[in-house]
């Protein structure tokens, strides 16, 4: 830098800023990328430049089970997906990204269902979609066959439980029900209450801590199909309805097989998570939106049987009900550390 071009008189703040303004405006917008995608690195959470470092070798599976079982030592000496090393796709080296590919780019296999209805005792509506092997190969189903001989299908039954906010239409269940009835099993997507383009016809809602209505599903299916043998599979939320329906019912349960994934094991370290940094609080924010959404279109519902019922006291006190279950839901989930006492 030439001296001479700066004023002899000048404050050391002027001469600074005189010194900036000689460096080329390419060099700040250099600078300004590279501190961006460093910023957003590590907002997302990536671990490429790690797989780099590492050669992309992946990672240990880790696996908790017990060791004296035997079920447990044929599943790991038959399947060696879990004796290997799970390695990322290296350009979606990040949880985020490959949520938001999946969310994007992901497409859901073509599954119409068959659809019944299941009546709760308290008069609840459970929307149970069906899927076979027919309805993958030749578009006809035999599941809503009430004939004796299909009564007697010794066919296993895979039940799912969605997620949270889930259905039978998201990408994942209809995977799973896809999959799994072209492989000559019936399948069965159990909607949670006011999902799956049901309305909620009752004052009860579905949480992580009710399992009355998946057990009284169970035994059903199992009073229809007593010889076909029952298996569930529970995603996210539904995951956790079904580990703690097994917790409760043990050996009493009709189910043969039952398989658990991504379940939130404990719900206060899962909130405490999905609130840790402002990347997870924006899961918070969508979950929230989705169930903000489920109780207006139910809270809507309950204004218009209000309007046409004679018995105007019990109508209020129904959508008062619907309401606070409403606002509990919007507390918990929004993560206001508040408690609504019912």
């Amino acid at each position: 830098m030439d001296s001479g071009m700066l004023a002899a008189n000048a404050s050391p703040y002027d001469r600074l800023v005189q010194a900036l303004a000689l460096i080329p405006i390419s060099y700040y917008l250099f600078a300004a990328l590279f501190i961006f995608l460093a910023f957003l690195y590590t907002f997302l959470e990536i671990h490429f430049l790690h797989d780099l470092l590492t050669l992309f070798r992946g990672y240990p599976v880790t696996l908790t089970y017990n060791s004296s079982s035997h079920l447990c030592q044929s599943l790991l000496s038959n399947c060696n997906i879990l004796r290997g090393r799970y390695s990322v796709t290296p350009w979606l080296s990040g949880p985020h990204l490959q949520t938001v590919f999946l969310s994007v780019f992901g497409r859901a296999p073509p599954v119409t269902y068959r659809r019944h209805l299941f009546l709760t005792s308290d008069g609840g509506t459970i929307a149970l979609d069906w899927l076979t092997y027919s309805d993958v190969t030749e578009g006809r189903s035999r599941v809503i066959d009430d004939s004796a001989a299909i009564k007697r299908d010794k066919t296993p039954i895979m039940i799912v439980i969605p997620g949270l906010t889930s259905d039978s239409s998201s990408a994942y269940a209809k995977h799973l029900a896809f999959n799994m009835a072209r492989n000559g099993w019936n399948v069965v997507v159990s909607n949670h209450r006011g999902l799956g383009g049901v309305s909620l016809t009752s004052d009860c809602f579905y949480n992580a801590g009710y399992t009355e209505d998946l057990r009284k599903l169970i035994d059903h299916i199992h009073c229809e199909y007593p010889e076909a043998p029952l298996f569930a599979v529970g995603a996210s939320i539904g995951a956790n309805i079904l580990v703690k329906y097994l917790g409760e019912d043990g050996t009493n349960t009709p189910l043969v097989g039952a398989a658990a994934i991504c379940s939130p094991w404990d719900l206060l370290i899962c909130d405490r998570f999905i609130n840790r940094k402002p990347v997870q609080k924006m899961y918070d924010r969508a979950l929230t939106v989705g169930l903000k959404g489920i109780s207006l279109s139910c809270l809507v519902l309950q204004t218009g049987k209000a309007l046409q019922s004679p018995d105007l006291l019990e109508t209020l006190t129904s959508m008062l009900l619907v309401f606070l279950e409403s606002l509990r839901l919007w507390i918990h989930f929004i993560g206001v550390q508040a408690v609504l006492i019912m």
